[in-house]
């Protein structure tokens, strides 16, 4: 139910009893902790959940007459596999021991301590731009669910985050497993990472993590009532707020969307996928979020804003000095610029100020953004300001970070790494018109 629907444990544990005899290997209920993963929540929360979930299914299946044994043979967990395919490993890994324990914990002998694990894709690094990328993110996450361990992997069409996938993405999906096992022999060796002093740490790691959430749950009353209380929820949307500022600062990159994205791309068209029938508002409920949401939100708006208009929101590239002088710079500040679906034009002027604002007033721009070397906007910064505002510009940006003299040299932002770049595109639509 952490997609909004409650289920009675009582009358589901009530059907799976009753199939159980006559099904002696049917796997009975899933565990699936992927809602917090695709929520944004941490690693150790989708661990802690997952236990949560399948000490509650255990309690629900030995109350309707079923042995322990039995019980939790039938139980079949459900992770998220990510592109960081060393948190995966570890994760599933680390899902083993903890369940090992609880099944420890109940007294169960060693030999029914055995977890049935099913790995599918993270839904939440989806993305829909440019989301041929997603072939690569969704390998990793495959092979990093392979090593983990886990009994069965579903990757997500490349294409899933537009919805209904068509019959290529399907058949890419299904290959990606099929070329891992089959070519690359990802089943031949057990436990892959066993023995690496990262993998057993990070393991070991998450479990800590992964054990003192499934306490705090169980502590709450077990996680029906976590849920109800809206403690999961808010526990959960405490990670996202610090992952999507992470996202947003661009110290967890995006590649296509919020890092190298394609412009010049078409969305790709699919039929819609049913809308979720939960309220994201309620606290009890989980909504499936994806990473790179609100920078594809700003793509959206420029694109919208390009079919108005007949043209693109643009910012004027005002480069000082030889190429050698400013190519990093002017680079680095049109692939910024880019992934708020503004164009970077201009960026071919290599005098002073007075050659660049003049370049500027001949693009018809409303935004310059400065840039040069160090050296260069010591000697400069404040007259190629100067000149650009006289030339029009209703902001000048500067690349480069905010500290030192010649960078107050009267500029109303700054481009640089960890600067928060959603943020700064953010007011940059609002000064170009855009959404209007």
């Amino acid at each position: 139910r952490m997609r909004g629907q409650a289920a009675d444990l009582a009358d589901a544990a009530a059907t799976a009893r009753g199939h159980a005899d006559r099904h002696p290997r049917l796997l009975l209920m899933a565990a699936d902790a992927t809602p917090v993963h695709d929520a944004g929540g941490s690693e150790a929360q989708e661990l802690g959940t997952a236990m949560a979930v399948g000490a509650a299914y255990l309690r629900a299946l030995t109350e309707a007459g079923m042995g322990l044994a039995d019980a939790a043979g039938r139980i079949e967990f459900r992770l998220a596999a990510s592109a960081d395919q060393f948190l995966t490993i570890a994760k599933l890994r680390a899902a083993r021991a903890m369940w090992a324990r609880v099944c420890e914990a109940c007294g169960l002998p060693e030999e029914h301590r055995s977890m049935r694990l099913h790995a599918v894709t993270s839904a939440a690094m989806m993305t829909r731009r440019d989301p041929y990328v997603n072939m690569l993110r969704t390998t990793l996450a495959c092979f990093g669910a392979g090593v983990g361990g886990a009994d069965a992997v579903t990757v997500r069409p490349f294409d899933s985050a537009l919805g209904l996938p068509d019959g290529f993405a399907r058949r890419i999906a299904r290959n990606t497993q099929a070329l891992l096992v089959e070519e690359a022999g990802l089943a031949r060796v057990i436990d892959p990472a066993g023995g690496s002093f990262f993998v057993e740490r990070l393991t070991s790691d998450l479990y800590t993590a992964g054990w003192a959430f499934f306490q705090e749950l169980e502590a709450a009353g077990g996680l029906p009532r976590a849920l109800d209380s809206g403690l999961l929820r808010d526990r959960v949307d405490e990670v996202w707020e610090r992952r999507r500022d992470a996202v947003a600062h661009r110290t967890d990159p995006v590649t296509g969307v919020s890092e190298f994205p394609l412009l010049s791309e078409e969305l790709l068209e699919r039929e819609p996928a049913p809308a979720p029938r939960a309220d994201p508002a309620e606290r009890s409920v989980l909504p499936a979020r994806r990473y790179a949401e609100d920078f594809e939100e700003l793509r959206d708006a420029a694109d919208a804003h390009r079919d108005a208009t007949g043209a693109r929101p643009a910012v004027f590239l005002a480069t000082l000095g030889p190429v050698a002088a400013h190519t990093a710079r002017a680079a680095f500040a049109a692939n910024l610029l880019q992934a708020g679906g503004i164009e970077p034009v201009g960026g071919g002027t290599t005098g002073g100020p007075a050659e660049a604002a003049a370049a500027f007033t001949e693009a018809g721009a409303e935004v310059a953004c400065l840039c040069a070397s160090d050296a260069l906007y010591d000697e400069h910064a404040a007259e190629a300001v100067e000149a650009l505002r006289r030339a029009g510009a209703r902001r000048v940006l500067l690349a480069g970070t905010p500290d030192g003299e010649h960078r107050a040299a009267g500029a109303d932002g700054f481009l640089h790494a960890g600067a928060d770049a959603l943020g700064l595109l953010k007011e940059l639509h609002e000064t170009l018109g855009v959404g209007r």
